[in-house]
């Protein structure tokens, strides 16, 4: 597998997601404006609240993509790695794992790829491993095969 392909392709599946809050949270902006033109009351004070409330949840969600797609970018500039670390794209006997953003399961060259932060559970059992070593997935003990 491809690790530079699998990362610009997690890039643009992040950028899909930016784009999709960055639309929402002009949406709710836009909305909480046009309430805001309003004089009728206390009505349209909460429906202005409401809508930039909603349009906080939005930026908050962009700017962790944004994060996210920054860990990609510097994942990328990354040589391969000989032990799990962010970075490291693993094959093992419960599939392949990528420790990265928790992006969960990514369907890439026809296999499945669990995109997962090092900070995850399962990302922590990765991490410092080598080659043939063990890990727990599932409550099951499970074998790394290689890492990229």
């Amino acid at each position: 597998m491809n690790k530079k392909e699998l990362i610009e392709y997690m890039k643009g599946l992040l950028d899909e997601r930016m784009q999709v809050a960055w639309a929402a949270m002009e949406a709710a902006q836009d909305s909480a404006n046009d309430q805001s033109k309003s004089s009728a009351g206390d009505k349209y004070e909460t429906a202005r609240s409401m809508g930039q409330l909603d349009r906080n949840m939005h930026a908050r969600q962009y700017e962790q993509v944004r994060q996210e797609r920054v860990i990609l970018e510097r994942i990328g500039e990354t040589e391969s790695l000989s032990r799990g670390a962010v970075g490291a794209l693993m094959e093992t006997t419960a599939g392949w794992f990528f420790i990265s953003v928790s992006l969960g399961a990514v369907k890439f060259d026809n296999q499945t790829v669990l995109a997962v932060s090092s900070s995850s559970p399962v990302g922590l059992s990765f991490l410092g491993k080598e080659a043939g070593g063990q890990f727990q997935f599932l409550n099951k003990p499970h074998k790394i095969i290689a890492i990229n």
